[in-house]
């Protein structure tokens, strides 16, 4: 089995995807939830695209991770928000 602590080099840009329903604070929420967790100051990138019924919306936040630490943190508290479908 693989050592999975070194697939990742940090300091680095890290395209994260969350998905949910298309509603107004989906990307308020999820934007909030990603820059408690980034330096003061750090620019985060956003995309999003709506699917094709227009039911659902994914955004990429691309920002510097620090740590896996950071990065798990993150995850937990994007996964506990009830408007959070999936983030990956």
């Amino acid at each position: 089995m693989p050592n999975t602590e070194n697939l990742i080099q940090f300091p680095c840009a890290y395209p994260l995807k969350v998905m949910g329903k298309n509603s107004n604070q989906f990307h308020a929420v999820v934007s909030s939830i990603i820059e408690r967790h980034v330096a003061e100051g750090e620019c985060v990138a956003y995309r999003s695209k709506s699917s094709s019924g227009g039911n659902y919306i994914s955004i990429t936040a691309t920002f510097s991770a620090q740590s896996r630490e950071q990065l798990e943190a993150i995850y937990q508290d994007l996964n506990r928000h009830e408007l959070v479908l999936m983030a990956l």
